[in-house]
């Protein structure tokens, strides 16, 4: 599939919006968004709202922020990278001592050109984020911090599309909106998503309704199954978590909590035909939206797709995790391959049933190579193999797990065998 230009475009529409799990960022996101996705469907939860365990904040807007020392001179801006305020931090303006900003200030020793990503949803508090290059400058001097926050009742948003297939059994796909200016972390996943429902949509003859989200991670799909779980259990036989997916350097893979559902298969199909060294992780692994879709009682089938896995890589939550350098083109790519791959094998899974007793005359049919080589006695051998699970009873993972051999390649025997009216329809 071409990889759209203008989304990388949209990448960097994006990149400087401040996201948070509320706020007017978030809006300005789904509005872009919506502009490539017209169907998408924005919904609005008040704060206060009870979702199981959890209750939606307060939301959190913040025009601006800075430390200045005392000659004016200015130390950081929020302007100049919105990484620079702890996210949800609570509004100050006054003058501290050296001693006290530093009790506000985030740095990393082991990364000191880098501004971490730091957060306090749940607690209040304010805070700088600083690079600890850019730290050991300063020098005690009395300096003037502001942030200018408003933290009141308001509104978590999240956005929805449905795309209509022949059955009422759907495949979900989630992906979040509630990181800051972070390329790979962050915007990789809503882009690539928007890819995907570009290629979803033209499929005209698609078996399976695709539901598809753009939420703030954690407290957004505990939200979302709050208002949804009954109908997606009954409903969703397959889905992918979809974030991290936008660099060059490896792909991964992180199963549900059971790891044998039809997502888990086509993960592990889709990827091993992809690069076969792609990394596999196990559940204890979690830490995004997987967490929420898989938990006890939930048990919906998601699995995740990605290239370099949160937290494994050296930008991870920090100012390094850039468009054009983390997240490049071929890595979105990538990516977008990967899944259509795996859903490509969902929407082709079914259980075939050969229409002859015994082995079928192959040769009779044009279904026989007419030489002879080590390459075409083992295309024979693939097919026979293939041949014989096809009983009614096997589905196409079972058959690719008991052969060894290839979906593609599953694919492309099954649909010889039905062009030579050797399956039951």
């Amino acid at each position: 599939m071409k990889y759209h230009k203008s989304l990388m475009s949209l990448g960097h529409e994006l990149f400087p919006i401040c996201r948070s799990l509320t706020g007017d960022g978030n809006r300005k996101t789904l509005d872009i968004i919506k502009k490539e996705v017209p169907e998408l469907k924005v919904y609005s939860v008040p704060s206060g709202y009870k979702a199981f365990d959890w209750v939606v904040p307060r939301e959190w807007n913040i025009d601006s922020a800075y430390i200045k020392d005392s000659s004016g001179n200015e130390i950081i801006n929020f302007k100049c990278n919105n990484l620079h305020v702890v996210g949800y931090s609570t509004p100050v303006d006054k003058k501290i001592s050296y001693e006290e900003l530093q009790s506000h200030l985030f740095s990393l020793p082991e990364k000191p050109n880098a501004i971490p990503y730091m957060t306090s949803y749940y607690r209040d508090m304010w805070g700088f984020c600083i690079s600890e290059n850019d730290r050991k400058k300063l020098v005690d001097d009395v300096y003037e911090v502001k942030i200018d926050s408003k933290l009141q009742n308001g509104f978590l948003n999240y956005a929805e599309v449905i795309i209509p297939g022949k059955t009422e059994q759907e495949v979900f796909l989630s992906t979040y909106i509630c990181h800051p200016s972070m390329a790979n972390n962050e915007l990789s996943g809503p882009i690539v998503t928007v890819e995907l429902i570009e290629w979803i949509k033209s499929l005209t003859d698609r078996k399976y309704t695709y539901r598809v989200v753009f939420i703030p991670e954690t407290i957004g799909s505990i939200v979302y199954l709050s208002k949804n779980m009954t109908h997606m259990k009954h409903k969703v036989v397959a889905g992918f978590n979809i974030t991290c997916v936008g660099d060059e350097r490896c792909y991964s893979y992180l199963p549900s909590r059971c790891g044998n559902t039809i997502s888990d298969k086509a993960a592990k199909a889709a990827l091993g035909e992809i690069d076969s060294t792609y990394k596999k992780y196990t559940w204890l692994d979690r830490g995004s939206d997987e967490r929420q879709y898989c938990a006890p009682g939930v048990d919906l089938p998601i699995a995740t797709i990605m290239r370099s896995k949160y937290a494994e890589y050296p930008e991870y939550h920090t100012s390094l995790d850039k468009l054009g350098t983390v997240v490049t083109e071929k890595g979105l790519q990538g990516a977008v391959n990967a899944l259509i791959k795996a859903i490509y094998f969902i929407e082709e899974n079914h259980k075939p049933k050969i229409n002859v007793l015994c082995e079928p005359q192959l040769g009779k049919r044009g279904l026989y190579p007419n030489s002879s080589s080590l390459n075409t006695k083992s295309i024979v051998k693939d097919m026979m193999n293939v041949i014989s699970y096809c009983d009614g009873d096997h589905d196409l993972f079972d058959i690719h797990e008991k052969t060894e051999v290839s979906m593609s390649s599953i694919i492309d025997i099954l649909s010889k065998l039905s062009s030579s009216d050797l399956l039951y329809e």
